[in-house]
């Protein structure tokens, strides 16, 4: 994806890394526990209540430090959280060793994802090159976030559904963030931003020429626990007609919404769309079958 990346070739051996389209968007803008016991003193025979009753002491005490150590044998033994999960580190580098149609697929399938559970199938119709992290492509709320946590490059596309009445530009956010950072990162992104809306990117000659900062509806964000990346996403009408107010995704989903957006769908589709991408992330991060069968003899 950068400038320097090494082409990919698809099965028919035609170059296909992303900086290849580059030449086809150089019209678009730039976008730890111890425990110690004290032995029990001993007690003469001839007091026998009082051996009764350290007796029962006795095994109470060995039950409780019994019932201890075994609590903690067994948090030692269940699996926690890896330190790093698997793909991790491979993924921090998706934005150079990916294709692109691996990254942003040409056609990209979305079953479930439209207002009542609708099937949708959304169309690349633009895809801008790779860019450094600036207020260009970022919404300013999310470059301040991510700034501190080395935020590597940014890498974004529009689509279009199958009606072509809809656009929607997909960014990827690539960062140096590490897993535990990671985790917290992603704990109500869209909520602690606000109003943070990332920018729409237009496709000249197509049915996105008119996207713009006017034209953005619904919008999500979304920080995987296990990648280290953001994935955002805008939508609007494909018409070109401005909105008031853009609304995050849950909003526009909310149950008994009448304005424009929520029944257009918009909402749906911008959440819907990250959750696509972030599975599409996983999957180029996947060890090959090959490899899994080996793990599993």
């Amino acid at each position: 994806m950068s400038h320097h990346a090494r082409p990919h070739s698809t099965p028919f051996g035609h170059p296909h890394g992303h900086g290849a389209h580059r030449a086809a968007t150089a019209a678009l803008p730039p976008e730890t526990p111890f425990e110690t016991t004290t032995r029990l003193r001993p007690v003469r025979e001839r007091r026998t209540g009082r051996a009764i009753a350290v007796g029962v002491c006795a095994v109470l005490g060995i039950g409780l430090i019994g019932g201890a150590l075994t609590g903690v044998w067994l948090a030692a033994a269940e699996p926690g959280e890896p330190a790093e999960p698997a793909g991790y580190t491979q993924a921090k580098d998706l934005w150079h060793n990916a294709p692109v149609d691996t990254l942003f697929p040409r056609t990209l399938a979305g079953p479930g994802a439209g207002p009542g559970a609708a099937a949708r199938t959304w169309t690349r119709i633009v895809v801008a090159p790779d860019t450094a992290c600036t207020p260009a492509v970022l919404a300013k709320g999310l470059l301040a976030t991510l700034r501190p946590l080395g935020c590597e490059r940014v890498l974004r596309a529009t689509y279009t559904d199958a009606t072509a009445s809809s656009v929607i530009t997909v960014g990827l956010v690539f960062t140096r963030a590490e897993p535990t950072t990671q985790r917290t990162l992603g704990q109500g992104l869209t909520t602690r931003l606000g109003q943070d809306v990332p920018p729409a990117l237009p496709g000249p000659g197509t049915v996105a020429a008119g996207f713009g900062a006017k034209q953005r509806a619904g919008w999500w964000l979304n920080a995987p626990t296990d990648l280290p990346v953001v994935v955002t996403a805008v939508s609007g009408f494909a018409d070109g007609r401005a909105v008031d107010a853009p609304q995050p995704a849950d909003r526009a989903m909310t149950a008994g919404r009448t304005d424009a957006t929520a029944q257009s769908g918009l909402g749906h589709e911008a959440k819907n769309i990250t959750l696509r991408f972030e599975q599409l992330l996983r999957t180029a991060v996947a060890p090959p079958a090959k490899d899994k069968e080996k793990d599993a003899r």
